[in-house]
């Protein structure tokens, strides 16, 4: 269709890329949808070109305008193979949150990279974007290097180590989380979270969990788990797994990130908001965070490369801070359905946002934080008041 026609390079780019977010969002071919009328119109070839580019730059735009329909989408998934490497890296990787901005509001999480990239397929993980995806990363010194670490003992870190690869996955393999749970031992001014998709908890059933250890989960619709979380555990199998920590006497979260508007998404969430209330003590739930797609161009690109069959890129994108995400209004409506479904629960469990816009804070709380440091002191306040419950 392409070379029947004169359009300019640039008009064949941008049809390139309708072409391409067609087969990844399973619409179908471009053939499909010629505008057979204009071909048989009177037109010169160079004013049908015009037209027909016109035609699908307008029905892309429909589609991603549209509340996406998961019901009759197949991903017919196939899985990348990765390799697993333990390799001696020359320094511990301790830092920042990659992927704090000025423009939204950040807890000034510290991020470990325990293990670098996942064995999980997440259609929007952002994690493809910082490593090799076909590689699998582990440290043979990470143990040495973590009990060597110098921190201030006056000081209180929020520790995290879900952000270059799943928590929980890979169990206690080159002594991870034996090491890990050590470092939270040695320091009790560490609030370490161990956040994951995985239901792998036998490490943490068969040896005592420090008090300072808050073990999370990415919850999402079973609709979205089945269909863009690739590999990972079911949302049953995710649930017993934290009731499981709950009953050892030791504090959970819940991570709503990405929560996804599709048809009929409202419903889907409000019935997981509805067995949380009926079936964890919140005594024992740290947080509950809210997030959504974010997307920076890198990840974009990949997904293009890989043309992984998602809907998560049909979202209808607006521009903040330099990244493609949903409008303010689904964002609200999302958030707010969330939070006051979760309503007996505030009060005794943290909730915030993750990493969005200031204005959201006030529109879903009520309240907003006046900079990122009175969050992160608010946040690590409530924790640690929650690990001290515990003795």
């Amino acid at each position: 269709m392409l070379k029947r026609y004169p359009f300019t390079h640039s008009q064949r780019e941008i049809l390139k890329k309708i072409e391409k977010d067609f087969k990844i969002w399973d619409i179908g071919e471009l053939e499909e949808f010629f505008p057979k009328e204009i071909e048989s119109s009177n037109l010169n070839p160079k004013a049908k070109a015009k037209k027909i580019f016109s035609h699908y730059q307008n029905l892309h735009k429909s589609y991603q305008n549209q509340r996406v329909d998961y019901k009759n989408f197949n991903p017919s998934y196939t899985p990348e193979k990765f390799k697993i490497e333990t390799t001696s890296k020359e320094t511990l990787g301790l830092g920042a949150c990659p992927v704090a901005s000025e423009g939204t509001r950040c807890c000034n999480l510290y991020t470990l990279d325990a293990v670098e990239s996942c064995g999980f397929d997440c259609s929007y993980c952002s994690i493809q974007s910082f490593y090799n995806q076909n590689k699998v990363v582990f440290d043979k010194n990470f143990k040495d290097k973590l009990k060597n670490l110098k921190l201030d003992k006056d000081k209180i870190y929020h520790i995290g180590t879900g952000q270059s690869s799943d928590s929980l996955m890979w169990g206690n393999r080159e002594g991870v989380l034996e090491a890990l749970f050590e470092f939270a031992r040695a320091n009790p001014n560490v609030i370490l979270e161990l956040k994951s998709k995985s239901d792998n908890i036998s490490f943490l059933l068969e040896n005592e969990i420090p008090k300072n250890v808050i073990t999370t989960w990415s919850l999402n619709t079973p609709t979205i788990i089945e269909k863009e979380e690739h590999l990972t555990a079911s949302l049953e199998q995710r649930l017993n797994a934290a009731k499981a920590i709950m009953k050892k006497g030791r504090l959970i979260g819940f991570h709503f990130h990405p929560i996804i508007a599709y048809d009929g998404y409202l419903e889907e969430y409000g019935k997981i908001y509805k067995r949380l209330l009926e079936e964890f003590d919140p005594k024992f739930v740290a947080l509950v965070s809210m997030g959504t797609l974010t997307f920076i161009k890198s990840v974009l690109k990949r997904l293009h490369q890989r043309e992984l069959k998602t809907k998560v890129t049909q979202i209808p994108m607006r521009d903040v801070n330099g990244k493609k995400t949903y409008d303010y209004q689904t964002k609200l409506e999302m958030f707010r359905h969330c939070y006051e479904s979760l309503k007996p629960w505030q009060g005794e469990v943290f909730f915030y946002l993750c990493m969005e816009e200031h204005s959201l804070w006030r529109d879903v709380f009520g309240y907003e934080f006046v900079s990122n440091n009175q969050f992160e002191e608010m946040m690590n306040s409530f924790y640690m008041a929650k690990i001290r419950s515990l003795d």
